[in-house]
């Protein structure tokens, strides 16, 4: 598959025109102020407000880069239809973009993905291939471009994506426009790249820390290189914040608009969902709760006293592996 353009600065007017060109397709989420028994115990979290991307059409942020992605090919291209590899959400939201366009969808899907975003991306008509790993299944994938002609729509790289996901830093601007820190998940980057470059857009002095688990740490490797890397393995119950690499596109938006890169154990992470369900009464994946353990761990100091807002940015799970982790954060959150 061909590596996606040298990245180019987001514009403002690229941004908005974007939000209107997928507007139809997909949602503006809600914002709501944190509370309960954690803020009771510690005051200034009131300060923190939750951006509940998890309410997005496809149950996650990637709904918008997919879409965005999609309705920019041609009447040739959506007749041939679009292919995509994922390790779960991403097959979600390209069968909904295919769906929204009229386009088919031919999937390939890593076995270790959740079983419940097969099955939503099987609802929204996409044919599904399994693989038995990522490596095989970015293989499968490009067997589909080469012999069936689809287009590939790829998960975290490319300016459609990019300007995808910047949406949603755009409307987090409006929402809240006077906000001192925004905290985003980085798996690949491609929702950290739009959303912060959209947030200094508008708000320059507003900080922008990103997230990763300590397992998955690619942007933070690729940060002290200054370039985009791969890592060797990678060991996380965040499986959609675990692509072992990082590519030109996002990395490069992400090096000029991040600040910071704070890094949570998985353990910070199931006791950041267990608060989600138990204080904000929110179901959340791994990933949707990074930013909040990242608050509540690593950047806590730095953030104390600000306005702050997290972003929860999907809950696609299914219920055992979501009570199993629930209960292992309650034991942390003792």
């Amino acid at each position: 598959m061909k590596i996606p353009e040298s990245p180019i600065d987001l514009t403002l007017d690229q941004i908005r025109a974007t939000a209107s060109r997928i507007s139809k397709w997909v949602d503006k989420t809600p914002v709501v102020r944190f509370q309960g028994m954690l803020v009771d115990r510690e005051p200034w979290l009131a300060n923190v407000w939750l951006k509940l991307e998890l309410f997005q059409k496809t149950g996650t942020f990637k709904s918008r880069g997919a879409v965005n992605t999609v309705l920019e090919l041609d009447r040739e291209q959506i007749q041939r239809g679009i292919t995509a590899m994922s390790a779960g959400n991403h097959a979600v939201a390209a069968a909904y973009a295919a769906k929204a366009a009229g386009a088919s969808a031919k999937i390939v899907v890593q076995a270790s993905a959740n079983p419940i975003r097969i099955e939503a991306a099987r609802a929204y008509g996409a044919e599904i291939v399994m693989a038995p790993d990522g490596k095989s299944g970015f293989a499968a994938a490009e067997m589909l471009v080469k012999n069936e002609g689809r287009f590939f729509v790829h998960p975290f790289e490319g300016r459609t994506v990019s300007l995808g996901t910047a949406t949603l830093g755009l409307e987090l601007t409006e929402q809240l426009p006077d906000l001192d820190a925004v905290v985003v998940s980085i798996g690949g980057g491609g929702l950290a790249s739009g959303v912060a470059a959209a947030i200094k857009l508008v708000n320059p002095r507003c900080k922008v820390y990103g997230v990763e688990p300590e397992g998955a740490a690619a942007m933070s490797r690729s940060f002290e290189l200054k370039r985009p890397t791969t890592l060797d393995a990678v060991n996380t119950i965040a499986d959609s914040l675990a692509p072992p690499m990082t590519l030109p596109f996002s990395f490069s938006l992400c090096y000029k608009n991040v600040d910071e890169i704070a890094t949570v154990t998985d353990d910070e992470i199931c006791r950041a969902m267990y608060i989600l369900f138990r204080d904000a009464k929110l179901t959340v994946e791994p990933a949707g709760a990074a930013a909040l353990a990242a608050i509540l761990g690593p950047l806590k100091g730095a953030l104390n006293g600000k306005k702050v807002a997290s972003i929860v940015c999907g809950a696609n799970i299914d219920h055992s592996t979501f009570f199993r982790l629930i209960e292992r954060g309650e034991k942390l959150a003792r």
